[in-house]
């Protein structure tokens, strides 16, 4: 890809936010309850690299993610810590692939904790795969005209003289 100087690219300050610091079994621990938690941040980053197809262009919107789910993480660590840890370790620990069903009971008591601390109800299966409308602030992108190109060669004049075919019509069978 060839770069002008007309091409704006982010400072490096600009790019750097605090990371969710997590392993993979506590990641996929709390995905279902960040999903459900911070649907609004990720549905409105999605839809601006829909829209713009720019990602510098939805920096402030992918910051709004990783906000929120470091606060989803913090409030978790505040009131359900150790049936997260329970959770994340069974994932772990329980087979090579973080597989859900071997870890059903410390799901359950998990669950139970972000429902009445945090007071969100784990998804139901399918719940991210449902087709949801969402709605923004931000302008609508403006849309692109379509080209029209004019015709290569212009049409005969109406009193152009048209004879007959040479060999007859293609159409014989109407005759």
């Amino acid at each position: 890809m060839v770069l002008t100087n007309d091409v704006y690219l982010p400072s490096e300050e600009e790019l750097t936010v605090p990371e969710v610091n997590l392993s993979g079994p506590a990641l996929r621990a709390g995905a279902f309850h960040l999903g459900k938690a911070c649907e609004a941040e990720n549905n409105e980053f999605m839809l601006c690299r829909q829209e713009l197809k720019d990602p510098r262009a939805c920096i402030a919107e992918g910051k709004a993610v990783t906000n929120c789910a470091l606060e989803f993480f913090r409030k978790v660590k505040k009131s359900c810590a150790q049936e997260f840890t329970q959770y994340a370790n069974c994932l772990d620990k329980s087979s090579g692939d973080l597989r859900f069903e071997y870890c059903r009971k410390t799901q359950g008591v998990y669950d139970k904790c972000v429902l009445e601390n945090l007071h969100i109800e784990r998804p139901d299966y399918g719940y991210f795969t449902r087709a949801k409308v969402h709605a923004t602030d931000r302008p609508a992108p403006p849309k692109k005209e379509k080209t029209v190109y004019p015709d290569a060669t212009p049409g005969l004049p109406e009193d152009y003289p048209r004879p007959d075919a040479k060999y007859g019509s293609r159409f014989h069978w109407l005759n």
